[in-house]
């Protein structure tokens, strides 16, 4: 399927004239049309305080080379952000009938408002996180600094280089390998080799266990970790490097050893007893999931709305934001729904500089493009679909990131589809602030689920040039392995030569070095290309700059698009413009 003939617009500065509108503000929005497409009118739908209007129709503004061998015309029109966020598309008159153009593409039928473009003017996330790169780090399992520490009562002690990572069961949350924060500053350059900038840290709160998520309090940083002088010295190193730090903490649950639940349960007449869902004529209290070490917080009550505010304020400093779990659950309980006012509440009690990234693992776009989250960790609309068409031959997983079965396998249309699905339900602001990632501490290791270099470095071009934030869990890049969240928690291979795919980590400080240079890579719009069940083709489009993008599966059909002037990457030494692969190839495009 080839779309070089296709109508285009996107939230981009090539086709917005501002990213974020002041209310009641004038917008210039653009559409380009290949003449090939016969467009010979524009309109463009503005939805304003519920009601569509039309605009007049947009002006031609002449000729402009397009590249790929065509020619376009661009139209513009003035519309008004008349509303916080004001959804818009276009109607396009062609020889072949009118058309819509909606986020999710071209249609010659109604379609509801849901793929509307969208204008946000909702105070704009921090600058920097746009062009950030974001490096995951599990704190028990990154780096030890050597000091010597007393493994707490619950912990299972285990040797960094000698001991496997137990993948299920009891004894997986008590492992304990004695990875702290000082231990990770000895290797920030190598964090940085990678083109990351942003170091972001699961749980550092004291818990009962290795991941933290069951925190036992929210007023210091476990000593286990080094206490919070090391996470002091641990973001002095970074801020003295240009970069950043993000800190985890759960807004949807405690755990049952935190001060304010053993108050509640204690004391039926406790302020704290309100913060949680305690059953009146029973005592029983809510838990995520049913685990009861993990009470809910009710955020019905007026102290849960004032303390957790508090605590991320507390940390920021040394923080720079913080992705928060369990954020699609976070205020939702039966008939209470105060999601929404528990993350424009969050985000107030922050500085305007500091991000805020929810944890979602499905469709997170109704909490997004208001005056909360910034963008969600994208597993729905980027990691799934790209595992589904990376998969390995052998790959054999009971799960599929959340949904039973296993992984299936899918050709790239059906990818290509899910990425504009989920992509076209949310602003293009909160897509390119969401976090595009291909494996994290909670899943299966990318190399894993691909089983080969060839696919891994594949599914790394796409999230090193696709819209969005890319986010790395730590040993991706020296290709380590892992069926699940648990077993993926290896401790890194520093002493372990034989465990480190060096092919691989070139591969990485290429692509991600490639996006932090090219700036179409990190600003640009999306131009979908071609796509057919092997290959994926789209063009990144910025001011008077074009990258143009081949990922390949599988050898194939032959593509015409002209001779690159530039070769940027090439992970294979074969002709992928020919119809060789399996690779992904990144090129400037001839004039």
């Amino acid at each position: 399927m080839r779309f070089l003939d296709d109508p285009h617009h996107d939230g981009s500065s090539l086709y917005v004239s501002t990213q974020t509108p002041e209310l009641g503000a004038p917008v210039t929005v653009r559409v380009r049309a290949p003449r090939a497409a016969g467009v010979t009118g524009v309109l463009v739908r503005v939805v304003q305080d519920g009601e569509p209007r039309y605009a007049r129709a947009a002006t031609r503004t002449g000729g402009r080379t397009g590249g790929y061998g065509r020619t376009d015309v661009w139209w513009h029109a003035e519309i008004v952000a008349t509303n916080p966020v004001t959804r818009y598309r276009f109607l396009l008159s062609t020889p072949r009938g009118q058309r819509w153009l909606t986020a999710a593409g071209l249609a010659t039928h109604d379609l509801t408002d849901a793929s509307d473009f969208r204008l946000v003017c909702h105070d704009a996330p921090p600058a920097w996180l746009r062009d950030s790169i974001v490096y995951q780090i599990f704190p028990d399992r990154f780096s030890r600094s050597g000091a010597v520490r007393e493994p707490p009562s619950w912990a299972l002690p285990r040797r960094w280089d000698l001991d496997p990572v137990i993948p299920s069961g009891p004894a997986a949350a008590r492992q304990f390998y004695g990875g702290d924060l000082d231990g990770i500053i000895p290797h920030l350059d190598h964090v940085r080799s990678l083109g990351a900038d942003t170091v972001y840290l699961t749980p550092v709160f004291p818990a009962r266990s290795n991941h933290r998520y069951d925190a036992a309090a929210f007023d210091r940083i476990d000593p286990l970790l080094g206490g919070d002088q090391a996470l002091h010295r641990l973001a002095d190193a970074l801020h003295a490097r240009g970069m950043r730090l993000l800190g985890d903490i759960v807004t949807n649950h405690t755990g049952d050893a935190h001060a304010w639940f053993t108050a509640a349960r204690s004391d039926p007449h406790a302020p704290e007893r309100e913060m949680y869902h305690f059953d009146p004529d029973t005592g029983d209290y809510e838990a995520w999931w049913g685990v009861k070490s993990l009470p809910k917080l009710n955020w019905s009550g007026e102290l849960v709305r004032t303390r957790m505010p508090e605590v991320l304020a507390r940390w920021v400093p040394p923080f720079d934001g913080w992705r928060v779990d369990v954020a699609n659950m976070t205020g939702r309980r039966a008939a209470a729904d105060h999601t929404h006012e528990a993350a424009a509440l969050l985000r107030r009690a922050l500085p305007p500089t500091a991000a805020l990234i929810a944890e979602h693992n499905h469709d997170a776009s109704p909490d997004l493009d208001r005056d909360g989250w910034h963008g969600t960790m994208n597993y729905s609309g980027f990691t799934r679909p790209v595992w589904a068409w990376l998969r390995g031959d052998e790959l054999d997983l009971d799960h599929f990131l959340g949904v039973p079965g296993g992984v299936p396998r899918r050709d790239g249309l059906d990818t290509l589809a899910t990425f504009r699905s989920f992509a076209s339900h949310m602003s293009w602001r909160s897509h390119v602030h969401s976090w595009q990632l291909l494996d994290s501490h909670d899943t299966s290791r990318i190399r894993t689920v691909t089983g080969s270099r060839e696919r891994h470095l594949i599914a790394l071009g796409l999230q090193a040039t696709l819209p969005g934030t890319p986010m790395l869990f730590a040993g991706s890049e020296y290709g380590l392995t892992g069926v699940n969240g648990e077993h993926s928690r290896t401790p890194m291979p520093w002493n372990r030569p034989a465990d480190q795919d060096l092919a691989t980590l070139a591969g990485y400080r290429h692509l991600l070095g490639l996006r932090r240079a090219e700036p179409a890579l990190r600003h640009g719009g999306l131009r979908w290309l071609h796509a057919d069940a092997d290959c994926l083709v789209f063009a990144r489009e910025y001011e008077d700059e074009s990258l143009l993008v081949c990922a390949r599966r599988a050898p194939g059909t032959p593509l015409r698009l002209g001779a690159p002037a530039e070769v940027l990457y090439n992970s294979s030494d074969k002709d992928v413009l020919a119809g060789a692969g399996p690779a992904v190839l990144v090129w400037r495009p001839g004039r």
